[in-house]
């Protein structure tokens, strides 16, 4: 017998346990059937219908319980800060504090401890004229003649600009960037793996043809590429022949240093003293070549 067949049974069996008694003293519900057609066992479908709906299923979920949930803007304190300060940071007009509470789900309205820390964060600027707030960019422009002032004033100092940068206070600098590389206003350096722009540089040296910088002409560029240069062993005979020779010839093996080690006081041999003879008008009675200075003497 199957499974469900045997379900089946159970199921008419508990039926003819049940008391009906109780259901005959009160009155059936308007629009129900008659109490006999309600006594009636179940049918098949019923049957498997209760059964399925007896069984509940697992509900499957995709939560990864190893990660922490999203639970919005957070309760801390210093989290809401960031939230806030992030918004502010990706608009470049000034917003209500109203519009940035509902945007950022924090309550930088309504806390005032929040809000003073929001007022007096560096790069906040609130106008209280307006009651507005808008974000402090590192760099303050909005065309390309600006945006070449400031590449120009950041040079001189000694270095570049991050383009990145950049594009944090003006979203069209990426390509403002490009057409002065184009017209020859600045050098950008660029990333080896998809060519994006990575630093920006003031060109000192303008292309003119008084002081140069033109590009050369394709001519003599395929001329200086077709030249090759010979190996070591004719470029010394070219040399001799023409009465010169090679740097590395010419300079001689650098001197080598002395490799003896140096004796130290008590590692060496004992020095002989020299005898300074001064009684030379003793010469002929005493050995005047002889120490006798020394113990047992």
């Amino acid at each position: 017998m199957s499974k469900l067949a045997k379900d089946v049974a159970s199921f008419k069996s508990v039926l003819h346990r049940q008391d009906y008694t109780s259901w005959h003293s009160q009155p059936p519900p308007l629009g129900s059937t008659s109490t006999a057609a309600s006594a009636d066992p179940p049918s098949n479908n019923e049957a498997e219908s209760s059964t399925a709906a007896s069984k509940k299923k697992r509900p499957k979920s995709n939560i990864v319980y190893s990660q922490p949930a999203d639970t919005g803007s957070g309760k801390e304190m210093s989290t809401q800060l960031v939230y806030a300060v992030d918004h502010l940071k990706s608009t470049h007009n000034p917003v209500r504090l109203q519009d940035i509470a509902i945007l950022t789900d924090t309550e930088v309205d309504t806390n005032p401890v929040l809000l003073e820390k929001f007022r007096n964060h560096d790069r906040v600027h609130w106008d209280p004229k307006t009651d507005l707030y808008t974000y402090k960019h590192e760099f303050n422009f909005r065309n390309k003649a600006s945006l070449l002032t400031e590449i120009e004033r950041q040079t001189k100092k000694g270095g570049g600009i991050p383009v990145r940068a950049l594009k944090e206070s003006w979203k069209e600098a990426p390509q403002a960037i490009e057409e002065l590389e184009q017209e020859g206003e600045v050098m950008v350096t660029r990333t080896q793996k998809d060519g994006q722009l990575k630093m920006v540089f003031w060109n000192e040296l303008k292309p003119s043809e008084e002081k140069g910088g033109m590009p050369v002409e394709k001519e003599f560029a395929d001329l200086w590429h077709e030249l090759k240069v010979p190996n070591d062993v004719d470029l010394l005979k070219q040399l001799q022949n023409e009465g010169l020779q090679a740097t590395t010839a010419a300079q001689g093996p650098a001197p080598k240093g002395p490799t003896g080690k140096k004796k130290g006081k008590r590692g060496g041999a004992p020095r002989q003293r020299q005898v300074r003879i001064t009684n030379t008008h003793l010469k002929g009675e005493i050995d005047l070549s002889k120490d006798y200075t020394g113990p047992g003497k």
